[in-house]
């Protein structure tokens, strides 16, 4: 039986050691603690997640091999790397990210015990490290790193918001990416404009009964 962690690290120091232009690797990588967290994560939970916000609001795609990259010039990849079971794959993941070309990274971990966005930050160090916790109860073990040692986190569950933050990193060097941000800012101005119309012009009961048939 093959060692399926161990076999990981190694495709990930042999990638890191690859120089592959920059537009056939993805700039994001999120990885979390367990796919018990994937849910909250990517997508389908009760509020949209990371998967949402880049693929359905901003264009980008999932990277699932590095030697045939999507078409779409802005992609992200995702991993599970425990902090606590397989401590050694997740080393292995946050030191080669920047070789292997990934420019911001996501962590997302739940429990009371969410070391996984802590210790990625501190070993993928200086690359930037944006923290989820999956639950509420994992708020303070990700917000709670210590002074030199930054890791920027999100309110518990909103991955969504975590990817708004990797592409707002991401759009200081890519313009197209700011302008994808812009438009998906000004489609939620447009939204509230129609929605307080809808309301006013309608009346509650009214607005109530089409949003229950929506």
């Amino acid at each position: 039986m093959t060692d399926a962690v161990q076999d990981l690290i190694e495709d990930l120091h042999a990638e890191a050691a690859r120089d592959r232009p920059a537009a056939d690797t993805p700039e994001i990588g999120i990885v979390m603690g367990s796919d018990s967290d994937l849910e909250t994560m990517m997508t389908g939970g009760r509020r949209p997640g990371a998967y949402d916000a880049l693929v359905d609001h901003l264009a980008f795609a999932e990277q699932t091999d590095y030697d045939d990259p999507p078409d779409a010039r802005f992609t992200f990849e995702t991993y599970v790397t425990s902090a606590h079971r397989t401590p050694d794959l997740m080393t292995a993941y946050a030191e080669t990210a920047a070789d292997r070309g990934l420019d911001v990274l996501v962590a997302g971990a739940g429990g009371k015990s969410a070391d996984l966005p802590n210790m990625t930050a501190s070993i993928a160090y200086p690359l930037p490290t944006i923290g989820v916790p999956v639950q509420e109860k994992s708020v303070d073990s990700v917000i709670g790193m210590p002074q030199g040692a930054p890791l920027t986190a999100v309110d518990a569950g909103k991955s969504f918001n975590a990817a708004l933050s990797a592409v707002q990193i991401l759009a200081r060097q890519h313009e197209e990416l700011e302008e994808r941000l812009v438009t998906y800012h000004d489609d939620l101005r447009q939204g509230v404009g129609e929605d307080s119309r809808a309301l006013h012009e309608l009346g509650t009961p009214a607005y109530r009964e089409r949003a229950d048939e929506e």
